[in-house]
């Protein structure tokens, strides 16, 4: 009887398609001489480790259900035994009280959360582009009023 699988096995890259998907989620949040500069980034950068729930924590989003279509589909696959793609993500700003933004593998991490929320999830990261302190410090200044 075969043992049943309690971990996903991770690609050791992400696919191709990822940075297109990461692009047009980001192109909601960010106009696109950002977004093009942070998917440039995130082609190039490391693959990196983090646990899901930490994944999950820093981008304050909700862990979607595992009867989610998407979550569903990215359960099935990790039974069966095929390798899910890492995460593309941009690191947030605690100055700024920016979130971490997955803009790209939502679902993989809410699928690994549910097999074991310390799940070790492959993922390319990249930093926010700067703004400058002064920037920064008149923002802070604001939110403090």
């Amino acid at each position: 009887m075969a043992k049943p699988v309690t971990n996903p096995i991770w690609k050791h890259e992400p696919d191709k398609h990822d940075y297109p998907a990461a692009g047009n989620y980001l192109s909601l949040i960010a106009d696109a001489d950002v977004v093009a500069g942070l998917v440039h980034s995130l082609k190039k950068a490391p693959i990196v480790t983090y646990q899901a729930k930490d994944l999950l924590r820093a981008s304050r989003l909700e862990l979607l259900p595992s009867d989610d279509a998407h979550v569903r589909e990215d359960l099935a696959k990790v039974m069966r035994g095929i390798k899910l793609s890492p995460v593309l993500v941009v690191r947030g700003s605690i100055e700024l009280g920016l979130p971490l933004t997955i803009a790209d593998g939502y679902h993989r991490v809410c699928a690994s959360y549910h097999l074991a929320d310390d799940t070790d999830i492959p993922a390319r990261i990249v930093d926010l582009p700067k703004i400058g302190k002064a920037l920064v410090d008149q923002l802070s200044k604001e939110r403090a009023q």
